[in-house]
C-alpha cells in the first residue's frame, strides 16, 4: 500500500473507472482518499497477461504530491483490510512503505522484510486476508516519487511477472488516475485558462507572435502567460513547460 498524494479525509470507496464519478465533489481534497477500484478495464486486460490478486495504485502526478505526503489510493484489496490497515496506522509500520520512501526501484515484500521486521498484528491481517508477496513499484518524475503501484498474488511472481508489470505499472497508474487529474489538475496548480490556451498552441510550435495572433491575447500577456505556467509548474523554460504540461495530461 502506498501512503502518497493528497490530503482527503473521507473513507468512503468509490470506482475511479470514469470521470464523472467525481462531478459531485467541489475539489480535490473533498474526493474520498480511499477508493474502491471495481471493474476497470486496464486491471482486466492487465490481470489476463500476468495473473494477480490484488492492484493498489497510490498517489498523483502533480507538483508537491510525494511519496508518503499524504493520501490517494485506488484499490481492489478487501476493503476491511484497508479499513483496518489505515484504522490502525499500519503504514508508518510498514516495511513495503518504509523501503519505499527511499527507493526508487522496485522491489519486493521479501526484500523489504529483510531490512525492516513487520509488526506481528500486520502479519496476522495479511494472512487472515490473504494479502501476500506483495511487490511495489515506485514512480518517480524528476527524481521525487510522486506514487507507486502495488500488486499482490498467492504465490510469488516469477522473473519474467516482474519485468512486465515493471513496464505496466506507468501506464496503469496513469490510467487509473486520469479521471483526477482531467477533473482537479488544473485547478490544483492553479493554472489559469489563459496559460492553459498559450501552453497548448506552444506545444504545437507556435512563436508568441504567432500565439497571440491565434489566441486574439496581447504579446506581451501571452509572454506573461507562459512565464507565469513555466514557474507554477517546476519548469525552467517555455519547452520543459510544455513538456511537463503533456506530461502531467494537462494539455493533449
Amino acid at each position: 500500500m502506498s501512503s502518497l498524494a493528497f490530503q482527503g479525509k473521507g473513507t468512503a470507496m468509490a470506482s475511479a473507472d470514469r470521470t464523472d464519478v467525481f462531478t459531485n465533489y467541489a475539489d480535490l481534497s473533498s474526493v474520498p482518499s480511499l477508493r474502491r477500484l471495481r471493474d476497470n478495464t486496464f486491471v482486466g486486460q492487465l490481470r489476463k497477461a500476468v495473473p494477480f490478486e490484488y492492484v493498489t495504485v497510490g498517489g498523483l502526478d502533480l507538483e508537491g504530491y510525494e511519496f508518503g505526503r499524504s493520501l490517494s489510493i485506488d484499490t481492489d484489496m478487501p476493503p476491511l483490510f484497508m479499513e483496518t490497515y489505515f484504522a490502525e496506522k499500519m503504514s508508518p509500520k510498514d516495511p513495503l512503505i518504509i523501503a519505499g520512501k527511499t527507493r526508487k526501484t522496485a522491489f519486493t515484500e521479501e526484500e523489504a522484510c529483510d531490512l525492516v521486521s513487520p509488526p506481528q498484528r500486520l502479519l496476522y491481517l495479511s494472512r487472515a486476508h490473504g494479502i501476500r508477496n506483495r511487490i511495489l513499484f515506485p514512480l518517480c518524475r524528476r527524481d521525487a516519487v510522486y506514487g507507486a503501484v502495488c500488486f499482490s498474488n498467492a504465490r510469488p511472481f516469477t522473473q519474467g511477472e516482474f519485468e512486465f508489470l515493471s513496464l505496466m505499472a506507468e501506464p496503469l497508474h496513469t490510467a487509473i488516475t486520469k479521471p483526477l487529474m482531467d477533473r482537479f489538475a488544473a485547478s490544483q496548480l492553479r493554472l489559469t485558462k489563459g496559460e492553459l490556451l498559450c501552453l497548448k498552441l506552444a506545444s504545437r510550435g507556435l512563436t508568441s507572435e504567432e500565439i497571440a495572433d491565434e489566441s486574439d491575447y496581447a504579446l506581451e500577456t501571452v509572454n506573461s502567460y507562459l512565464k507565469s505556467a513555466a514557474r507554477k509548474l517546476g519548469a525552467s523554460n517555455r519547452v520543459h513547460a510544455v513538456a511537463e504540461a503533456i506530461g502531467r495530461r494537462l494539455i493533449d
